[in-house]
């Protein structure tokens, strides 16, 4: 039978990778799917990996139904045999309920790629959804790390450096390069006004702590100083 897969995990742990992966095993079997993401880090209509993997994609607007997207594919004389959602925390609870529709009545897979909770350890609506209504959810296995070595489970948002836990959920901002890669949220690169916006995933600890990666750096070279 057909389902609705919720594959979750922080920034940075794989996820579009994997989106790409699932699509191309599929369609290496003779099914054909489609693509959906939205906001992501490669530009409008695009699904990117940070491997370097890149492919089209249909863009999910405040509007779009993934119903009828469908429907219009097959009244078209097109099958579709599955769908690739990515960045699927962006999507409203009501295109959620729609892909379990889908997965339903129409026996159409569909796999939904995204993280869970925002900078402020808050779930998206997306992703509740997601967890309400999933015949499965899976927690990618591969790891991001916070800068100090442990797991990572929160995403942090920093802006003009400063880490920040008040602000709108969604904002676009550049991936921290802190020599840990964090990863951007789910959205692309560039600015929230004059402000430079960035994110970093951590370990709970120095997320609770504010403490970043630069914020460490700086704490550290402070207390070498003492000692010259």
């Amino acid at each position: 039978m057909a389902e609705l897969v919720f594959f979750t995990g922080t920034m940075d742990s794989g996820k579009s990778t994997l989106a790409l992966q699932t699509d191309h095993n599929y369609t290496a079997r003779g099914r054909r799917g489609l693509i959906f993401t939205r906001g992501d880090r490669a530009g409008t209509a695009r699904l990117s990996s940070r491997l370097g993997l890149e492919v089209n994609a249909r863009e999910v607007l405040d509007g779009t139904d993934f119903w009828a997207e469908v429907r219009a594919e097959r009244h078209a004389g097109r099958a579709v045999d599955h769908l690739v959602c990515d960045e699927a925390q962006f999507y409203s609870p009501r295109q959620v309920e729609q892909l379990a529709r889908l997965v339903d009545e129409t026996e159409i897979d569909v796999f939904a790629f995204g993280i869970t909770t925002d900078f402020r350890t808050r779930l998206f609506p997306g992703s509740a959804r997601l967890f309400e209504l999933a015949d499965r959810i899976e927690v990618l296995q591969v790891q991001a790390l916070c800068w100090c070595g442990a797991r990572a489970t929160h995403n942090a948002r920093t802006v003009d450096g400063v880490m920040v836990t008040e602000g709108d959920q969604v904002v676009i901002g550049d991936t921290a390069d802190d020599g840990n890669d964090g990863g951007n949220d789910g959205t692309g690169a560039a600015t929230a006004g004059a402000a430079a916006v960035a994110y970093e995933v951590l370990c709970r600890r120095h997320h609770m702590r504010r403490m970043t990666a630069a914020t460490a750096r700086r704490r550290s070279t402070a207390d070498e100083s003492l000692w010259a």
